[in-house]
């Protein structure tokens, strides 16, 4: 699905929300590498189920021939800052729905970003029938909880004692989801 880049400015920065394409795959590998070396939030650690740039390459090829997936980046002033991935389900009593996964740079934290990433994939899920958006959220990440209960999506179910993190404490991880 052809989709227009949305732009906006924010603290002097231009911001560029577009669809994923091939060439982005050396910086979406970089990328992703480095977003999961910054927080706990995100399921990987460092170097975790690593994707190298020919990885991101067919994901991208991929997800553009699906109609199922969409892979957003986000650019600040030209360099990629975050990214999302929309993933539908190719079984028929599960084709209304897809699942929902974002990751940004912790310098842009509070930059809109993941803001305009979800908009992006519920306008684009709404375009093509999906009805459920479904994702899962460290209990601890208030922000990105608040975020998605903005946008109407409700807590459904609560994976306990889901994550181990460094501090030795187990986590739980908040299951949401939004029906339209």
């Amino acid at each position: 699905m052809k989709m227009e880049p949305r732009q906006y400015e924010r603290g002097g920065k231009n911001v560029t929300i577009r669809e994923a394409v091939p060439a982005d795959a050396g910086p979406l590998a970089e990328l992703r590498l480095q977003i999961d070396g910054e927080t706990e939030n995100l399921d990987r650690e460092r170097g975790e189920a690593f994707i190298d740039a020919a990885g991101f390459e067919q994901l991208i090829r991929e997800d553009r021939a699906s109609g199922r997936n969409l892979m957003l980046v986000a650019a600040v002033d030209g360099r990629l800052a975050g990214f999302s991935r929309c993933e539908g389900k190719a079984l028929k009593r599960l084709a209304h729905q897809a699942e929902f996964g974002i990751g940004v740079l912790q310098e842009c934290w509070g930059s809109g970003i993941g803001r305009n990433l979800l908009g992006v994939t519920l306008a684009w899920a709404e375009a093509r029938g999906i009805r459920k958006i479904t994702l899962k959220v460290l209990e601890t990440n208030s922000k990105a909880i608040a975020l998605y209960q903005k946008q109407g999506f409700e807590a459904e179910g609560l994976l306990k004692n889901d994550k181990l993190l460094s501090d030795g404490k187990y986590y739980n991880t908040i299951v949401m989801g939004r029906w339209r």
